[in-house]
């Protein structure tokens, strides 16, 4: 009788623990979105597009990379990531390899950037190919595969843009947006990406945050770097690890972008929708956040009584475990960090990892009052 009972339980037990694994199974993250599939996450997710006082064609961050090495030392693939901002999230997407990458930013401008290069990546064969289309510049000769990025960028930067060529781009960035996949971009939508795509003809390799990159009058360092400052730059070991830096980190991202994984939303960090969309459907496919890229974003949010209390409160309903990270830029005055937004020709950025586990404990225990209470969760 015994022996009867346990066999009936063993079998229960076994039944129940193969349809968890198939339920597991069915909500896992597909390998690839349909276009369609990703054109509904982009517009169910999305919130109204907000103000921001700056265009912020490319980051104005220069040390993006210089946390890459501790950032992956202990992350397998996997997972997801969470950004804001333009270019910086593809180097840290080509290195944590998450599942799937969202990109909230307020600006609908930033989602329009986003599809602009997911377009021009899917486009180009090569490095090569990817930065002549984005500056609308002949192709140099003198380049292949194997060439350096400082190798690419020589060799570009003293080719003058060509308008034949940005008429000609610009209209295969429609056609593969539009007809190919299917995106129903407005008319307004349109005006921004003839106009985003401007400024990368006008400012080519040279292209800053706002439009050129900033130099001070005295004729210093730039305040803010240029598109190829961003490029060149390295990681805290030296090696160069951006998004184009490699053939092969290339081709990584490229897969991504044909695969329709990197999402582009429209979205206030403490919003109602966006966040919580996201958090929404990573829990439902069973996969946690690797890393938040932030960038100076909840300095503003401090600036009023409520954002940053939504924000934090969104960040809760994200599905997080003990390595979920948050990337943060902090300005280094050399006497610790600071939350100061202000430029000076002195300052420079460090790039620092902060528990995101952590700083909702923290949140919800009454710890954070303003962001420098923030700052301090960092270990």
């Amino acid at each position: 009788m015994f022996n009867s009972k346990y066999r009936i339980r063993l079998l229960i037990v076994l039944a129940l623990c193969f349809s968890l694994t198939r339920v597991w199974s069915a909500a896992e993250l597909p390998a690839q979105l349909t276009d369609e599939a990703f054109w509904q996450l982009v517009t169910e997710f999305s919130e109204p597009s907000g103000r921001f006082p700056s265009d912020n064609f490319v980051s104005n961050e220069l040390a993006t990379q210089r946390v890459l090495s501790e950032l992956t030392k202990s992350r397998k693939a996997g997972g997801a990531y969470v950004g804001v901002g333009p270019e910086q999230n593809f180097t840290y997407i080509v290195a944590l390899q998450p599942k799937i990458a969202f990109i909230v930013d307020i600006r609908r401008q930033n989602m329009i950037e986003h599809l602009m290069y997911k377009a021009l990546i899917e486009l180009s064969s090569d490095r090569a190919e990817f930065l002549s289309r984005l500056f609308s510049r002949p192709r140099p000769s003198n380049v292949d595969t194997s060439s350096g990025i400082g190798a690419l960028f020589d060799a570009l930067s003293p080719i003058q843009p060509d308008q034949q060529m940005f008429d000609e781009n610009l209209s295969a960035i429609k056609d593969r947006l539009i007809k190919e996949h299917g995106f129903k971009l407005t008319s307004e939508d349109e005006t921004t990406l003839a106009y985003i795509f401007r400024a990368f003809y006008v400012g080519g390799p040279d292209l800053g945050y706002s439009n050129v990159a900033i130099q001070p009058r005295s004729g210093g360092p730039r305040l803010l770097p240029s598109y190829e400052e961003l490029m060149i730059d390295t990681d805290e070991n030296g090696q160069q690890r951006s998004f184009i830096a490699t053939e092969e980190n290339f081709l990584t991202l490229q897969q991504f972008e044909k695969n329709n994984l990197i999402v582009p939303l429209v979205g206030n960090f403490a919003g109602s929708t966006a966040l919580r969309s996201v958090g929404s459907y990573l829990r439902e496919h069973n996969t946690l956040i690797s890393a938040f890229y932030t960038s100076n974003v909840e300095q503003y949010l401090f600036m009023t009584s409520e954002d940053w209390k939504n924000f934090y409160t969104n960040v809760s309903t994200l599905p997080l475990d003990s390595n979920s990270t948050f990337i943060r830029p902090l300005i280094n005055t050399g006497n610790g960090y600071t939350a100061s937004p202000q430029f000076r020709p002195t300052f420079h950025w460090n790039t620092v990892l902060f528990s995101i586990a952590d700083l909702v404990a923290a949140f919800n225990a009454g710890m954070i009052e303003n962001y420098y209470d923030v700052i301090q969760t960092h270990n």
